[in-house]
């Protein structure tokens, strides 16, 4: 009776722990009802006011549009100019000399095929709105503005062909941008400002260039407990993953940045968009919240003196992007200090920088990510066959000592405290270590939690198919039992959402869990025969690929077992004794 009272109070206890973990899960990873659409529209707000002498105190958008702005209507006026190059397209507004238009060749919306393209950058007033700006911020001289119309030279940015923005602003005064763009997702802003007056008449200005990025968060990736989606920034020699967009919008003081910037701007799961300062500048920074789910980036650098005659000029650089890793580490080899740093790879970098090489270097071989995770899982098996070997041995030592045990148990079962001395002084003598057989487990464990991270954040992974209905192994399981497999036209609860790859995970734990001969008693058999039907739920919401990783594994844990109890007889002879002592159980109890 007592046994059946545990049996139900943990039944209980994994029923509330699968509540719980769908309730945990949908707060650290929630879905946005509706995504936002690139063609939806919504009114943008005025930039709030800056304090004086604040880097954000930079000309500040034109006044919102009396009506929301549409993203087609927005991108068919004449005077922009294309931008195309190998992995980028896009236009460039002359009206503000704002990059509000970018689109990335090499990378769809959506899994299917006939999906449009990422679009990184969008107006000011649409649904997407994200845009960088380049201009100056004078005392005493007129400077262009976000409504001013810039003389162009140049029809197309591309890789060898920059384009010009040019403005005269009446008063002896010259105002370039220079704009070029690489093979892949950098542009590069030359500012000038040309002095062109005389000592005599007008005398030296001043003038402190700046840059930002505008964006909304309404597009936003959805950041989780581990994974940062809002400001980014390199300070002092440090990759800083925050604040968040809410922490940002509800404090001011949030968005002060400290020390020396390399790079600053804005991350997604996947994407990104930073500003890079000149080399050895001193530009100040800052993170703003505009109000109305807007948020910026600003940098602006020091003060410059201009004499009659003279010029200054400051480089800028633009990421936006994808975030691939290669591509990273190509722009900080060439000088982006830390760039490769912008993937949150977090505490198990050691081991997910590996795997994710590892991984890649598999599909260059077999051309298929499905594969490259199950010859990954293969080697790591490989690897820690010597280790399993061990754990076996061990619990073919921990069987042959089980008669000592249960005499020990047996002779102190009053005494606790000497039951325990005795049978640690048992182990000793006997050179029996009973916590070998986890090891294996424990070095399972950063190995899947890195494989988890680079399945969510390696780009490289993103709409990668596998075979039949697996499009995505980065998402879940599109596959659902309870829907027919999509056959029926309704959505099926998340926590019942359990596809073909977790019914295979909670099959083939449960036959390995089978086979393990470690001694238990009754109470934990019956959780460990429950465990991995939970498992089954816990793990259903997670990347396809994951789950294909741990079913893989389970498959050569079973096979591994097989072997290995070919190898330790005493093992396979204790199986089996404990199987006919099971039967001869049931048979008399259904005889009494």
């Amino acid at each position: 009776m007592e046994n059946q009272r545990n049996l139900l109070l943990a039944v209980v206890l994994c029923g509330l722990l699968l509540v719980g973990w769908e309730a945990g899960m949908n707060y650290f990873y929630p879905q946005p009802e509706k995504p936002v659409q690139s063609e939806a529209t919504v009114q943008s707000d005025n930039a709030a006011p800056a304090p004086a002498g604040s880097p954000a105190n930079i000309d500040a958008p034109a006044a919102a549009a009396a009506q929301p702005v549409d993203l087609n209507e927005a991108l068919t006026a004449p005077e922009r100019i294309k931008i195309d190059s190998p992995e980028v397209l896009g236009t460039i507004n002359n009206v503000g000399a704002r990059i509000d238009d970018i689109t990335l060749k090499t990378h769809r919306e959506t899994v299917d095929k006939d999906s449009g393209p990422v679009r990184i950058f969008s107006p000011e007033g649409t649904a997407t709105q994200q845009f960088a700006q380049f201009g100056w911020i004078g005392e005493g001289v007129a400077v262009p503005d976000a409504e001013t119309v810039w003389q162009t030279e140049g029809s197309a940015l591309a890789p060898d062909t920059p384009v010009t923005l040019r403005y005269d602003n009446g008063e002896g005064q010259l105002f370039t941008i220079e704009l070029s763009i690489d093979n892949h997702y950098m542009i590069t802003a030359k500012q000038t400002v040309a002095n062109t007056g005389t000592e005599s008449g007008g005398g030296p200005i001043v003038v402190r260039p700046y840059s930002f990025i505008n964006r909304t968060d309404r597009n936003a990736a959805e950041g989780m407990i581990n994974v940062h989606s809002g400001p980014i920034g390199n300070f002092d020699e440090s990759v800083q993953f925050g604040p968040d967009y809410d922490d940002l919008a509800e404090s001011a003081s949030e968005g002060r940045t400290e020390g020396r910037a390399a790079w600053l701007g804005f991350t997604d799961i996947y994407w990104m968009s930073v500003l890079i300062p000149e080399d050895g500048s001193d530009a100040q920074t800052e993170f703003r919240s505009l109000g109305n789910q807007i948020f910026r980036a600003d940098m602006i650098y020091q003060p410059v003196t201009v004499g009659a005659g003279k010029q200054v000029t400051r480089t800028t650089q633009l990421f936006a992007g994808a975030k691939e890793s290669a591509i990273l580490n190509e722009y900080e080899a060439a000088g982006v200090n830390l760039f490769g740093n912008a993937i949150d790879w977090g505490w198990f970098a050691i081991i997910a920088k590996p795997i994710w090489w590892l991984l890649t270097h598999l599909f260059g071989w077999v051309g298929n990510f499905g594969l490259a995770i199950i010859g990954l899982t293969v080697l790591i098996r490989l690897v820690l066959f010597p280790i399993a070997q061990k754990q076996f041995a061990s619990m073919a030592a921990m069987k042959a000592i089980q008669p000592k045990m249960k005499a020990i148990q047996e002779r102190y079962k009053d005494d606790k405290q000497e039951q325990q001395k005795k049978i640690m002084e048992l182990y000793k003598k006997e050179k029996v270590n009973p916590l070998a057989g986890c090891l294996p487990i424990l070095i399972q464990i950063p190995i899947f939690f890195a494989l988890y991270k680079t399945l969510i954040l390696a780009i490289e992974m993103r709409h990668q198919p596998f075979a039949l209905w697996l499009k995505d192994l980065s998402a879940p399981d599109p596959a659902h039992v309870l829907n027919l497999f999509g056959l029926l036209p309704f959505e099926v609860p998340g926590l019942l959402a359990i596809g073909p790859l977790a019914i295979l995970l909670g099959v083939t734990m449960w036959l390995t869990f089978r086979m393990n001969p470690t001694a238990m008693d009754p109470i934990q058999k019956q959780i460990f025969a429950i465990m991995p039907w939970m498992l089954m739920f816990v793990m259903a919401p997670f990347a396809a690929g994951l789950l294909l990783y741990w079913v893989t594994n389970n498959i050569l844990t079973l096979a591994q077992q097989t072997y290995l109890y070919s190898r330790h007889p005493q093992l396979r002879a204790a199986a089996e004794k404990e199987k006919a002592d099971k039967a001869a159980a049931a048979a008399r109890e259904a005889k009494g």
